[in-house]
């Protein structure tokens, strides 16, 4: 286990151009492995976790390779086949949930594994669905902790399916199972999660129907394999959070974070930050939308997770929380439980170590803030196998009084150059 020590930053300037969208990079792999031809993508996130992802559709037949800054996947339609040995899902739960869904509905066992972290992490919840499809899972304890073991079939049929906790990643398991199925298969959920995966197989030809139905959507698919074509994916606005944060809470902060995705589901971290009082630009850029974000006088706020129904930028809005005045609750954050560590302990473990009172209250936390980033103490903290606790802890030091971060390197499962952009905004 390595430590990153992070010294204070007494001014902030310049652009970062975050990796590829994680969530965008999974999905063009897997869907150019199902298409007939070859398909080139530009600006594949380059951490650890989609890497995992590109090796699963290799071990699945799918060919790829790497051409300058592009990625050539040739796919395998028919030709899709069990692997000799385990899918090593490394510490990424999409690559896990996805994966899940797009063996399902290949022939033959699949064993799919996962890093410590990711084995402790609740599968039940992609199991239940795909065995409604056909699909033979069986994991470890109650809640199918990997090694997962599927038992694909080509004689999948299609399902109509309520998600009971909103959730890209099983929504997308249960269409990828759903491209093969015989019938159309219907996902309805209550809240608005990213729709990546759906844009994305409407794009490659396939037969998808999407419809706002309150605050939530339902989702028909009709069976049919992916077109090959092009991929660009766009910068990660989960990983843009992290440097939005920290241009809004330094004292002397202007930070520009080039294109990122701005779908709704995506960029729900903006207008909580806006709520909070940050200086927060929308803005166009040569190849899309950037991000500036300039230092601001915070205040506290509500945040529920149905603003931000991935949660996975909780870590960075503790460390604002913890910078503004007032308290700030965090309603409804019991997912964070179950990410690649408990988030929802080691965001208040964070703000705790910054010198913030925390306190919890079932499936909610508080953050009563210190008014300024000025204000936080130096720590210490351990990341707990955690690439956004790594994030969250960086941020806060180099806002406030520094820090050093024991478990650094699981930062590369997302972002491999994340402290080297950091630094460079010195």
């Amino acid at each position: 286990m390595s430590s990153e020590t992070v010294r204070p930053a007494s001014r902030l300037r310049g652009t970062v151009r975050v990796p590829g969208d994680k969530s965008a990079s999974h999905r063009a792999l897997l869907v150019s492995a199902l298409a007939e031809g070859t398909s080139r993508i530009v600006g594949l996130s380059p951490g650890d976790d989609v890497r995992a992802t590109a090796v699963i559709i290799e071990q699945l037949g799918a060919t790829l390779n790497a051409a300058g800054d592009h990625v050539v996947v040739t796919g395998a339609p028919g030709a899709l086949h069990a692997a000799n040995g385990s899918l090593d899902c490394g510490n990424s739960g999409t690559t896990m949930r996805l994966v899940a869904g797009f063996v399902s509905g290949i022939d033959g066992e699949h064993v799919l594994v996962g890093d410590p972290s990711l084995s402790k992490r609740p599968m039940d919840r992609v199991a239940v669905p795909l065995r409604a499809m056909g699909a033979t899972i069986e994991g470890v304890g109650g809640r199918l902790g990997a090694p997962l073991r599927i038992v694909g079939s080509t004689s999948l049929h299609g399902i109509d399916y309520d998600v009971p906790i909103p959730s890209a990643q099983v929504k997308s398991a249960i269409l990828f199972a759903g491209l093969g199925a015989s019938g159309p298969t219907v996902v309805r959920e209550r809240v608005r999660t990213r729709n990546v995966t759906e844009h994305m197989f409407s794009l490659a030809g396939v037969a998808v129907e999407s419809v706002d139905v309150g605050a939530g959507r339902r989702v028909t698919l009709h069976p049919g394999l992916p077109r090959a074509r092009d991929w660009r994916v766009p910068g990660d606005p989960s990983q843009a959070a992290f440097f939005a944060v920290l241009g809004a809470v330094h004292p002397d902060a202007e930070v520009s974070i080039a294109s990122i995705d701005v779908a709704p589901e995506r960029i729900g971290f903006v207008s909580v930050l806006r709520r909070m009082g940050a200086d927060l630009s929308l803005v166009d850029v040569a190849d899309g939308t950037g991000l500036v974000s300039r230092s601001a006088r915070l205040s506290a706020t509500r945040i529920h997770a149905e603003e931000i129904p991935s949660v996975d930028e909780v870590p960075a809005l503790s460390v604002a929380a913890a910078a503004a005045t007032g308290v700030t609750s965090f309603v409804s954050m019991g997912e964070l439980r179950v990410k690649e560590s408990d988030r929802f302990a080691g965001s208040m473990a964070l703000a705790g170590a910054l010198g913030c009172r925390v306190w919890a209250e079932g499936d909610d936390f508080f953050i009563e803030g210190l008014g300024a980033a000025s204000e936080f103490r130096p720590f210490d903290q351990s990341a707990s196998l955690d690439h956004r606790m790594v994030m969250a802890a960086a941020v806060a030091g180099a806002a406030g009084a520094g820090c050093t971060i024991h478990g650094s390197e699981t930062v590369a499962t997302s972002y491999p150059s994340f402290f080297v952009h950091l630094n460079g905004l010195r």
